[in-house]
C-alpha cells in the first residue's frame, strides 16, 4: 500500500509543487490538500493519511495549534511533517514539541521532500537538524531533566537515546551497538514509556531540554 498524504498549506503553488513530487513516487499517493490548518481535523477523519505535510505558518491556524489539535482530537493521528522556510525557525521547534514528526524545508530537492515523507512514515528516525538541536538546548528547563531522572533508564538506554538523538535509525544503532534490531526497538520502546514521550521526536527534544544530549 503507498503511504498516503494530506497537503496543508496556504500558497497553492507550493501544494502543487508537493504534488507534482511525490504522485510521480509509486509508493507516495497524495489524497488531499487544505488551505489552513483549520481543515484537518475533518480531513484527517474522512481520508485517515499516513501523513500530513502541514506548513507552519498559515493565517487561520497555524502549523503548531493544528498539529496540537490532530493529536487531541484523532485516534490514531497521522504522522506530521512540517513545511517551513527557515530551518531555524522557533515556529518549527514549537511545532515540534507540539508533537509534529519532523519537517521539511520548502526549497528542499525533490528527491529529499520524497526521502522526507518516506522516513516520517516509517517512524524510526528523525527530520531533526542542528539548528533545531540548538533551539532545544536553549529551551532547556527543569521539567524535562525531572522527567530524564525519573526515567531511570539502564545505561543501554541512555546509549540507545543519544544515538537516537543522533538521528540514527534502528538498523544503525543496531550497526553502533552490535545488537539485534529487536532489541534496539525494545530498547526504544522502553526509553518512549520511561519518558512518557508519544515519539522518538519527543523523546531527543526531552534529552536536549534536560541537558543530557548536548548540540554538536
Amino acid at each position: 500500500m503507498p503511504v498516503t498524504v494530506l497537503l496543508v498549506d496556504d500558497e497553492p503553488l507550493v501544494r502543487a509543487g508537493l504534488r507534482a513530487v511525490l504522485d510521480s513516487q509509486p509508493d507516495i499517493e497524495v489524497v488531499g490538500e487544505a488551505a489552513d490548518g483549520a481543515a484537518v481535523i475533518p480531513l484527517v477523519r474522512q481520508l485517515r493519511p499516513d501523513v500530513v505535510a502541514m506548513d507552519v505558518r498559515m493565517p487561520l491556524l497555524d502549523g503548531i495549534e493544528a498539529t496540537r489539535a490532530v493529536l487531541r482530537s484523532v485516534d490514531s493521528p497521522p504522522k506530521i511533517l512540517v513545511v517551513t522556510t527557515f530551518e531555524n525557525d522557533e515556529y518549527v521547534y514549537q511545532a515540534l514539541r507540539a508533537g509534529a514528526d519532523g519537517f521539511l524545508l520548502k526549497r528542499a530537492r525533490p528527491a529529499e521532500i520524497v526521502h522526507a515523507v518516506r522516513l516520517v512514515a516509517e517512524g524510526d528516525t528523525l527530520l531533526f537538524p542542528s539548528a533545531v538541536r540548538a533551539l532545544a538546548a536553549e529551551y532547556g528547563n527543569r521539567e524535562a531533566r525531572t522527567a530524564l531522572k525519573r526515567a531511570a533508564l539502564t545505561e543501554r538506554e541512555e546509549a540507545v537515546l543519544r544515538l537516537m538523538a543522533r538521528g540514527l535509525t534502528n538498523v544503525e544503532i543496531a550497526g553502533e551497538l552490535i545488537v539485534g534490531t529487536e532489541t534496539v526497538k525494545s530498547h526504544v520502546s522502553a526509553i518512549l514509556g520511561k519518558l512518557g514521550a508519544r515519539d522518538r521526536t519527543q523523546a531527543v527534544i526531552t534529552a536536549y531540554e534536560s541537558g543530557f544530549v548536548a548540540p554538536a
